[in-house]
Parts: structure tokens; C-alpha cells; sequence
């Protein structure tokens, strides 16, 4: 339960941001108003291990090179004299910050020697990095049905979306290590991208970093349950598994709001 309520509080944005970033009145929603920098976020609280902090892509911008930038650091945000313009490289080369660029592909980063893991089926519905365990529904962007989803579906049913695209679901948490440090790891759209940075203290506290830079306007925080899986996500599961494309849902003799949860999530 103690663990439940932190993981709530965490689940939004600090009121220390960017200059250019505005929050609505829960402090879920970020949104960057002006240019293409200060748009830093952090999280409310400190992460617990294991905890993720995931967002959701609510809206682009046309016109500006690169995208939502993502990590961990060890700086309390109200601690900051001036919130730096950017993450990269200035939020890092204050020391003890991580921070990883998401791209529309390649995000995955390995050591040398190390070869990547394969990806977990889609339709298992937890996601397992070391002893953490993520209801992977959650995790998972999709787009919405329209009159051209059926194009999309390929990456509906295998739950993954374009990295940087609207809706993508993006996510930072950190993994203990038995040396006393711990892993950073990103999670997009329900697939670990592996240990993006390694020997982060402990000892500290750290919070996650939200940089809505360039092309990414706006984002959501999502609130992730720790708990089982619903027997209503349960049957959205097994029917989209065996849907030809989303379209067909409004055939299906289902109740509304079924139907809507297994098109919309």
C-alpha cells in the first residue's frame, strides 16, 4: 500500500520546470508553449527502485530537429539555482544525470561485447527487467482507429508504435545492483531498451528528467498499477489477439464500453 501511494504522488511532474513549460492544474500534462528548449521536467518525488516513470507523446510540432529527451538525476530539483535550458548537455554537465535521446528508431544501447535480448511476446502481460515486474499493458502507445487503421494494425497487434510518435509511451526507471549501484533502463511502448547507463548511486535520490524538447510539444504522465491485470484488460488482450484489424470490433457483440477499451487502449 505504502509502496501504491508513493508510485501515485510520483506520477506527476515537479512544480520546478523550464521556462517555456506550462503543467494543467493536476500537474500530469507538460507542455512546452514557446521555442524549442527550456522544457525540462522532473519528477514530482524520487523514484522508488524499480519504479517507472511513464509518459505519454500528447502532442508534436512541426519544424524543429529532434525529439522528447529521457533519464534519471541525482539533483533535488528545488536544489537548482536556474533550471538548465536543455538536458543535453547541460542538465548532464552539472554530474549525477542521465539522459537518454529517443529517436524514431534506433534507441537500444549495449556495451561492447553485449548483444541485445530478444523482445518478450506481445502478449505477455508483464514485462520483466531483472526482478522488476511491469503490467506491460500499461507501457504500451497505440493509435487510435480511424479510417486508415487497418494500415497500422501489423504494429497494433505487435504493441508497438514509432518511438517518437504521438501517443508512444515512454518510460525511465532504475534497477539495483548488487554493488550498491544501479541501472538505468527505458522503456518504450513496452520494450526494455536494456541498461542505457550503469553505476548510478544509490544513495541518493533520483528523480526522473522529462525534456519535451524540439518536435515533442506535449506530454502526459501515466500512472502505472502494480497490481494484476484486470479481467477487463485480460479480455481486451485475448481479443485483439484475434481481431483481423480494429475495424471489426464494432461488429462484435460487446458491450460499448469493451469495445472502446479494446480500440482506444
Amino acid at each position: 500500500a505504502a509502496m501504491a501511494a508513493r508510485c501515485r504522488l510520483a506520477a506527476r511532474f515537479h512544480h520546478i520546470h523550464g521556462a517555456n513549460i506550462r503543467l494543467d492544474a493536476s500537474h500530469t500534462q507538460a507542455t512546452r508553449v514557446e521555442s524549442f528548449a527550456n522544457g525540462l521536467c522532473f519528477s514530482q518525488e524520487p523514484l522508488a527502485p524499480g519504479q517507472i516513470f511513464l509518459v505519454e507523446i500528447e502532442e508534436k510540432e512541426l519544424g524543429w530537429c529532434g525529439h522528447l529527451r529521457v533519464g534519471l538525476t541525482a539533483h533535488d530539483p528545488q536544489r537548482l539555482e536556474v533550471v538548465p535550458e536543455y538536458s543535453l548537455p547541460d542538465l548532464v554537465n552539472l554530474g549525477d544525470t542521465w539522459v537518454f535521446a529517443i529517436t524514431r528508431n534506433h534507441n537500444r544501447v549495449l556495451v561492447e561485447g553485449e548483444q541485445a535480448q530478444p523482445r518478450g511476446r506481445p502478449w505477455e502481460p508483464f514485462l520483466l527487467i531483472e526482478r522488476v515486474r511491469i503490467p506491460r499493458d500499461t507501457l504500451v502507445g497505440r493509435s487510435r482507429p480511424g479510417r486508415y487503421s487497418h494500415i497500422l494494425d501489423d504494429l497494433f497487434k505487435m504493441n508497438v508504435l514509432p518511438a517518437t510518435a504521438r501517443r508512444s509511451r515512454i518510460g525511465v526507471l532504475y534497477t539495483p545492483q548488487p554493488d550498491g549501484t544501479a541501472d538505468m533502463h527505458i522503456v518504450i511502448n513496452g520494450e526494455d531498451m536494456g541498461p542505457s547507463a550503469r553505476g548510478l548511486p544509490t544513495s541518493r535520490p533520483l528523480y526522473a528528467v522529462i525534456d519535451v524538447f524540439a518536435s515533442t510539444k506535449s506530454v502526459r504522465v501515466i500512472p502505472v498499477d502494480y497490481g494484476f491485470p484486470s479481467l477487463q484488460t485480460l479480455c481486451r488482450l485475448v481479443i485483439q489477439k484475434h481481431i483481423v484489424h480494429r475495424l471489426a470490433i464494432d461488429g462484435l457483440d460487446l458491450p460499448p464500453l469493451l469495445k472502446s477499451s479494446c480500440q482506444h487502449e
